[in-house]
């Protein structure tokens, strides 16, 4: 057995179920998306027409996304149809992030050439879960601002000719920024949920009885605000894209206000 520190950039495959590799990181996934299944099912199953404590909290907090979402988008009926999409994503990340602290994540598994390989792993330590998170927000993102705006219209915004050589540069590099967000979208989450993952078990190493626990609640703010950013993200860029180009370079620009109201200028 091999002694020392044991950190794997990639997830562990433990099996293999009809041709697909299944690894530590999708049998944590299935986890949390039970646990959030069971949660929902308790907390909306029996609604009431005066609502307890927990309904009112969970009322109030719906109320109070589906009012910033409709501050941002502009209407409540794209709040209401983009909630499910926003939330989930949010719940999702942070319930993930959440988890990695939680005794048996990391420390039970089966022993494989002498190394302990672990049985679950933190979800967003898997580029391959933050690059399909990123994929989905992307091309929910690219067909919203095709099916609001056209095609025609919302192609304009990087391909315009109309206003020679400066226009055509601004529309290509909008372009390129804007296939970017993949790269974005999925290398903030992961590069952060792992860096604190290696922090924490570095340090548990050598302190191991003082230091990681401040060290856990910090991250533990840190996968919250991660989880936010990530749900805001999308829905600010959904607003670029069903924002209307600029008639003379085919560029948009948000501004946001006091209220969260994200507004164009032209």
């Amino acid at each position: 057995m091999h002694e020392g520190l044991h950190i794997a950039l990639g997830a562990e495959r433990l099996f293999t179920l009809w041709g697909i590799p299944i690894t530590n990181t999708l049998i944590s996934a299935w986890v949390v998306m039970a646990v959030l299944v069971i949660i929902a099912i308790v907390v909306g199953r029996n609604p009431k027409l005066i609502p307890g404590k927990i309904q009112s909290l969970f009322e109030m907090l719906f109320e109070f996304v589906l009012k910033y979402m409709e501050d941002t988008l502009g209407t409540r009926q794209l709040a209401v149809r983009f909630f499910p999409l926003v939330a989930t994503m949010f719940l999702f990340i942070f319930m993930s992030n959440l988890f990695n602290f939680l005794p048996f994540f990391g420390s039970v598994g089966i022993f494989e050439n002498g190394e302990l390989v672990p049985l679950l792993r933190p979800v967003n330590t898997d580029l391959n879960v933050t690059l399909a998170l990123a994929i989905i927000a992307y091309l929910v993102i690219e067909i919203t601002g095709i099916v609001i705006l056209g095609f025609l219209k919302y192609g304009s915004k990087f391909v315009n000719f109309k206003e020679g050589v400066l226009g055509f540069a601004i529309g290509l590099i909008e372009f390129v920024s804007n296939f970017a967000r993949l790269i974005s979208f999925s290398f903030r989450l992961f590069g952060n949920v792992f860096a604190g993952e290696v922090l924490i078990a570095v340090v548990v190493s050598f302190l191991p009885y003082v230091v990681p626990v401040p060290l856990m609640l910090f991250e533990t703010f840190v996968g919250l605000v991660q989880a936010a950013i990530f749900a805001l993200l999308t829905l600010v860029f959904i607003k670029i894209a069903i924002t209307e180009p600029h008639p003379s370079t085919g560029s948009t620009t948000l501004t946001t206000g006091s209220s969260g109201q994200v507004s164009t200028h032209h």
